[in-house]
């Protein structure tokens, strides 16, 4: 049976993942930063502690075939220093875990704000370059984080990718429709652009299962 461990295991995407994963038939470890009757119940195991300490990571990597790294820090305001020990930081330990451990695989759940400087992005793909000018640190952070990722890839041994959804919505969203409704029924939704704007979404069970695929 091949064994899987998910950072962010109790969050919104990492939910969805590691329910695909035991569908798929993998025993599955999820680190989590407290306790999570729903997952312990259905046969999910957990490793208890923080992504800024390297030991936990260490310890929930051992005997793992692959490592979805779905925690993330997210959002438009906060200071550097909590976005990079919470999204850098944690990251690099993600990677050192798994080349200590001789883990295969780290699929990495990166963001489109990582190439993102203030002009379209209509058309773009992973050959875009990353951002020169960063406009908050939440992308500055996952850029040098998936960067990090992505350095580490080695044929012979752990080998990385990184996928950059956008806008996840579906079940169990306790964010973007909630607060979209939320808005509208305040009368505070505006439309930006004479309403032909285009913006990338994904729902996420296809988000879940684009991660399974890219490992």
């Amino acid at each position: 049976m091949k064994r899987a461990l998910v950072t962010g295991a109790t969050g919104f995407l990492g939910r969805h993942v590691v329910r695909q994963l035991v569908d798929a038939g993998y025993h599955v470890r999820g680190l989590v930063r407290r306790r999570d009757d729903a997952l312990a119940a259905s046969g999910v195991e957990l490793v208890h502690g923080d992504l800024c300490s390297i030991d936990p990571i260490r310890e929930a990597c051992r005997e793992v075939d692959v490592v979805f790294h779905v925690a993330s820090v997210s959002g438009i305001w906060g200071n550097w220093k909590h976005f990079h020990s919470n999204n850098v930081v944690s990251t690099r330990n993600v990677v050192q875990a798994c080349q200590e451990n001789g883990v295969d695989r780290l699929v990495y759940t990166s963001s489109p704000s990582v190439t993102f400087s203030g002009q379209h992005q209509i058309n773009t793909d992973e050959s875009a370059p990353y951002a020169v000018r960063f406009l908050a640190n939440y992308p500055r952070s996952k850029a040098m984080a998936e960067q990090h990722v992505l350095q580490a890839s080695d044929d012979a041994g752990l080998k990385t990718c990184a996928l950059r959804p956008h806008l996840i919505w579906g079940p169990g969203d306790r964010h973007l429709i909630p607060r979209l409704i939320d808005r509208a029924r305040a009368g505070q939704l505006r439309r930006v652009g004479d309403g032909t704007n285009l913006v990338d979404n994904i729902y996420v069970e296809n988000a879940a299962q684009a991660h399974l695929q890219a490992a």
